[in-house]
């Protein structure tokens, strides 16, 4: 295990435990957001996407339900859904097809269609070569692990043998064609009484799935809305836009004079905030802001918020003078989500941006209904966005990616393992390390949190270093 420090307390990350042990020694296909590669290449060419279909059909579907299935705009998500639906379809169960439509679009119109499953076809914040599969279950919640290991283990069964009804009794294809404007209407209606009229609000849509629906929203509430980067063609999402560009946004923002800015990711599950000053604001302020918010309404239960390992040290701090109970979780919305059903948390999220409120009927990340719940906190608030922002310190804090032949047990490597030992000791109780493999990409993520600029950036660079010495492509 890799230990860290917190400012406040000790704790330690189990890197190769319940979640990440051995049972995902043996996972070829799910990661920690579904399935993911790039379009075209294993595991995400037709073949393989068939298959995982047809497991998708018998595994989750036995009653005939039907599965709901959807993606983002990028081009290979017309060749990926079609396989995927033939894999479905092969086995005698229906799919509700609902075109490009954001991640918790789909797992809303899951639960509202009565279906059996929901399928997203995405990479969400990745580059356009990449895609992915990620599945919902019919209350619109992602997959436990369980249910992802019994999938990966019959997908990866020679000897599995599907249903191959003939007939009428092959699946169909049913169009949902009103699929975008009953989501629409969903998120106008629960935010109906947010008068947004006179805001000047700048949006970046990633050239992603909330493209058509977000600056029409945001409009008729009321704004003044600026979109950039919202005419997805199939090749330009996430490309230098998005929550993952934030500083795209910054420089709308401060030409158009608006009082905020929204930044979605390709899917729309994750958000970033910039204030009036084209200041970032990151996922663990917007998590404080609305924590603090949800507090003083009385709505916060057991004060609770669930954020992971990768928040940053300020954010503990904070949430410890504010008077919240912090659950940490490792990385990933999932887990998040998990961890607030277990210990009856309405509010977790991520640093990078996903945020999940669990008040309503949200039932996973949602980068909109987050926006909305945000300007409903700035509308009630006295001054601007850039005064929500002070609700904590951020340590300065790098983050590098190192691409790596193969996952090897970061404990078993001395040079690296002594390396974090001697970075905590310098760091003390003012800084933390965290080294760990990315949940959907082959590549090691070194974070290091310091007091200083200087400090944190020397740490990172070493172990930075170390690893791609060690164990780089």
């Amino acid at each position: 295990m890799v230990k860290y420090t917190s400012g406040f307390k000790e704790k330690v990350l189990i890197l190769k435990g319940k979640r990440q042990g051995e049972d995902k020694k043996m996972r070829k296909f799910f990661g920690t957001d579904g399935i993911r590669g790039i379009a075209n290449l294993a595991p995400m060419i037709p073949s393989t996407v068939v298959r995982v279909g047809q497991v998708i059909a018998v595994t989750l579907d036995p009653e005939g339900k039907g599965i709901v299935v959807g993606k983002d705009p990028r081009r290979s998500g017309d060749m990926l859904e079609a396989a995927l639906m033939a894999g479905i379809t092969s086995c005698g169960r229906s799919c509700y097809r609902v075109g490009v439509l954001p991640t918790p679009g789909i797992a809303y119109l899951t639960r509202k269609l009565k279906a059996a499953a929901g399928v997203v076809i995405s990479a969400s914040h990745n580059p356009m070569e990449d895609n992915g599969i990620k599945v919902f279950g019919p209350d619109g919640f992602k997959l436990t692990d369980q249910q992802e290991m019994e999938m990966e283990r019959r997908i990866q069964a020679e000897d599995e043998e599907f249903p191959h009804p003939t007939g009428r009794q092959i699946g169909c294809i049913l169009e949902v064609r009103d699929a975008v404007q009953q989501y629409f209407d969903f998120l106008k209606c629960t935010f109906i009484d947010l008068d947004l009229s006179g805001m000047k609000i700048c949006l970046d849509c990633a050239n992603g799935a909330t493209s058509s629906i977000a600056p029409f929203l945001f409009q008729e509430l009321g704004a003044r809305v600026h979109p950039i980067h919202f005419q997805p063609d199939g090749i330009n999402i996430n490309h230098q836009c998005g929550a993952l560009y934030p500083e795209t946004l910054a420089r709308q923002v401060l030409e158009q004079g608006a009082e905020v800015g929204f930044s979605f990711d390709g899917d729309g599950d994750r958000l970033i905030c910039v204030d009036e000053q084209g200041a970032i604001l990151s996922g663990d302020q917007m998590l404080l802001i609305l924590a603090r918010y949800l507090k003083e309404k009385g709505l916060l239960l057991n004060n609770l918020v669930v954020t992971t390992v990768m928040s940053n040290l300020g954010f503990f701090k904070a949430a410890e003078l504010l008077g919240l109970n912090v659950r940490q979780t490792q990385v990933g919305d999932r887990y998040v989500l998990e961890e607030m059903q277990a210990c009856g948390a309405v509010i977790g999220g991520e640093d990078s941006g996903h945020l999940i409120i669990m008040d309503g009927e949200q039932t996973t990340g949602d980068g909109i209904f987050a926006a909305l719940r945000l300007l409903r906190v700035i509308r009630e608030q006295s001054g601007p966005v850039s005064e929500l922002g002070k609700i904590m310190r951020r340590y300065p804090q790098v983050l590098t990616s190192v691409p790596v032949r193969a996952r090897v047990d970061l404990t078993q490597v001395p040079q690296i393992r002594e390396a974090i030992s001697r970075a905590e000791a310098e760091l003390g109780n003012q800084g933390r390390v965290l080294v760990r493999y990315s949940g959907t990409q082959l590549m090691v993520r070194v974070m290091v949190e310091g007091p200083d600029a200087k400090t944190t950036e020397r740490l990172a660079s070493e172990l930075t270093a170390l690893v791609q010495q060690h164990l780089g492509a």
